[in-house]
């Protein structure tokens, strides 16, 4: 056969763009930013962290190997995006959470999130985010249970106490909302102050991956430096969020330090499959998640709103790619030399 005869078309799914950088190398860089907020996760909370992380990771690896096995496709177990989602799930739970419910998120997140749209790439929602909305509609008591951090981090999950999120107690109740300094003495703490403080280093109950704050910032300044995320989807919905809950009288620093906000702006509104493709886009993307964040919070039935808000934004991103789209291909041309078209 004539080598113009050969058919040499490759089909990929959107948006065709390559970069430098590799798979493997985007998704060690993001491992290598959720690790210290793994590990600070496991010092708050003690063993039943350490054992939510590592049925999460492990179940997310041997779900993906073995459905892509079973359906003839080649094993991505190389690219560690199998551990990525993992590390998100378990990340986004309470430390709490039983470990044959985080594996069953697990498979809801690799299986029916990502590997029936056609793998990584493919996707229209965030497999992580999925895997906990799928376990809150399905388990909604073990998914609000919260354990309280101690010092050094508790150790045993028979040591720990339940206790009430900064979001809980933030909620509106008739007609009002709950300041810092009205938290700060509800929970035995001295001054709004103290508050912000504890609130930065996570000494509060909640999800896992949300309390470490300052490691969040951290991570988020790693990656947009080095360009592995893009910044703008992040500010936008964090602005956005601050911007409506004030309006609403809430705190603009309890908006910011309380719950997932900042985890889910720097990990989740950030996943490439599920954001759009054009830097307008990404602002729109972001500005619409913190608006529905904040609107649930402040109005809803549930205390946070970052995982519905993200999801739902995950369903306009072919709208708003195909209203502010990307010409691939298409160079702005030159202007002319000179002013008044002057040659």
């Amino acid at each position: 056969m004539a080598e113009s005869d050969k058919n040499e078309i490759y089909l990929s799914s959107s948006p065709h763009y390559s970069m430098a950088a590799t798979t493997r190398h985007v998704m060690l860089c993001v491992v290598l930013a959720l690790l210290p907020i793994a590990g600070y996760g496991v010092w708050l909370f003690g063993t039943p962290a350490l054992v939510t992380l590592a049925v999460s990771v492990a179940s997310c690896v041997v779900f993906e190997t073995v459905f892509r096995l079973v359906t003839g496709r080649e094993s991505r177990a190389g690219d560690f995006s199998a551990v990525i989602t993992g590390l998100l799930l378990a990340l986004v739970l309470p430390p709490s959470t039983p470990a044959w419910m985080t594996a069953l998120g697990a498979l809801f997140a690799v299986v029916v999130a990502k590997e029936f749209f056609g793998g990584l790439g493919a996707n229209v929602f965030n497999p992580a985010l999925s895997g906990r909305a799928f376990l809150l509609v399905s388990f909604a008591t073990p998914l609000t249970t919260w354990l309280s951090p101690r010092a050094g981090g508790v150790t045993d999950a028979v040591d720990a106490v339940t206790t009430a999120t900064p979001l809980a107690w933030m909620k509106a109740a008739e007609g009002s909302v709950a300041t810092a300094a009205d938290i700060a003495d509800k929970t035995g703490l001295f001054s709004a102050g103290e508050l912000y403080w504890n609130l930065f280093f996570g000494r509060r109950g909640g999800c896992i991956g949300e309390s470490s704050i300052f490691l969040i910032v951290l991570a988020f300044a790693f990656l947009a430096l080095t360009r592995i995320i893009d910044w703008r989807a992040p500010l936008a919905m964090v602005a956005s969020a601050v911007l409506v809950a004030a309006l609403a009288g809430v705190d603009p620093l309890l908006t910011v330090l309380s719950g997932g906000l900042l985890f889910g702006a720097t990990f989740m509104i950030t996943d490439y499959a599920t954001s759009p493709v054009t830097p307008a886009g990404r602002l729109a993307f972001g500005a619409g998640a913190g608006l529905i964040t904040a609107l649930i919070r402040v109005f809803g039935g549930f205390p946070e709103g970052v995982m519905f808000s993200i999801l739902i934004m995950n369903a306009l991103v072919p709208f708003l790619n195909r209203i502010i789209p990307r010409k691939y291909g298409w160079v702005k041309p030159a202007r002319a030399n000179g002013a008044g078209g002057n040659k």
